[in-house]
């Protein structure tokens, strides 16, 4: 089993405006409502305006924006949803795909080594047309394919043909702020969180002085339970999560001044 794990180059800026609005007529939405969504994406204009050391400033002309979806607005990653939904269509046959705004993750797993090969190199020959076709581009340079494989199994040796050059396997990769390995250790993932969390921990410690017990707990949750807590339900089972539970009670000692030698309770 292996998944590729696309990064589509300035996505949401690449968006083609006509090609959108047939594909927003494809799902039916048609006649008026197609024509609001037109004159929401169609006829923006932008602008830079710069300021110096002296506070002059710098304005240039207005520019029609010809691509893209607004962003910063609920309606932005919804119209991109569209706009590549239609991508696993193209390769179901060989692979399925998970569609997450502009992180989209293709998986092709097959029991005969000879298959799953042939499945990657048709997965990815269908996605190079489909990005051509829908003007998109992939930053192949942040894109990954990463095989899972037990200890027990062999990983199989692949060269992977895109558009522009080679894809080499990767043993590990960042996906929706995880790392993940291919042996689904959690090793690398957990190291990075504890990086994290110790220097919470220690920013915290460096407060002390300053807030009151219930100002500890806002502190707590908001900074450091949160960014924990995170993508718990994978790695929590790991062997190495106990180093990330070994912080936890340490902050919480010190926020409720308690000896190293005391059970620690949830705050």
């Amino acid at each position: 089993m292996g998944v590729l794990f696309l990064d589509l180059g300035k996505a949401f800026d690449c968006v083609d405006h006509d090609l959108l609005l047939s594909k927003l007529n494809f799902y039916v939405i048609t006649g008026k409502s197609n024509k609001l969504m037109e004159s929401y994406i169609k006829n923006r204009f932008q602008r830079i305006v710069l300021k110096d050391e002296f506070n002059t400033k710098l304005i240039y002309e207005w520019k029609r924006v010809n691509y893209g979806v607004p962003q910063g607005f609920v309606l932005g990653p919804l119209l991109f949803s569209i706009y590549i939904n239609d991508l696993p269509r193209t390769i179901n046959k060989y692979a399925e795909s998970v569609l997450y705004a502009d992180d989209t993750s293709i998986i092709i797993a097959n029991t005969n080594v000879h298959e799953y090969k042939h499945n990657i190199k048709l997965s990815m020959h269908e996605i190079n047309n489909w990005i051509v076709k829908n003007l998109l581009t992939v930053n192949y340079n942040k894109t990954y394919f990463l095989q899972f494989f037990t200890k027990k199994q062999k990983e199989v040796t692949l060269q992977i043909v895109t558009a522009n050059s080679l894809l080499i396997n990767s043993n590990s990769t960042k996906f929706l702020a995880l790392m993940i390995d291919s042996m689904l250790t959690w090793e690398e993932h957990i190291m990075d969180l504890s990086h994290k969390l110790n220097k919470i921990c220690f920013a915290i410690r460096t407060m002390k002085i300053f807030l009151t017990w219930k100002s500890w707990k806002m502190v707590y949750y908001s900074y450091f339970h949160s960014v924990m807590s995170y993508g718990i339900i994978f790695w929590g089972t790991s062997t190495y999560s106990n180093n990330i539970f070994r912080i936890q009670k340490r902050i919480i000692r010190i926020i409720s001044n308690s000896s190293k030698r005391e059970v620690c309770r949830q705050l």
